[in-house]
């Protein structure tokens, strides 16, 4: 049986992380506090936030901003969206 964690995203337990999804302190506190489809919610949301606002995940400003929206994300608010971002229609 697989491990469970209640879930911050979720409000609910769900499967743990295999292992931390990012390094150090927060990816502790993720894998600890975060189950997969909670994780995989801010997947889809880091996504849009890239997108959006036209990021390079290589580019030490824009890794310290997603750094930033992950802890808002998961351990405050929430993550905001970008000023006039309308979702795809389904």
């Amino acid at each position: 049986m697989s491990n469970t964690v209640n879930c911050v995203v979720m409000n609910e337990p769900g499967e743990a992380l295999a292992a931390a999804p990012y390094p150090g302190e927060l990816g502790q506190r993720i894998l600890e506090n975060v189950s997969k489809p909670g994780w995989m919610r801010w997947l889809a949301h880091q996504t849009m936030l890239i997108n959006e606002n036209r990021l390079t995940p290589i580019d030490p400003k824009h890794r310290a901003f997603l750094e930033q929206e992950m802890e808002n994300f998961f351990f405050g608010d929430g993550s905001a969206t970008p000023e006039g971002y309308r979702p795809p229609e389904a």
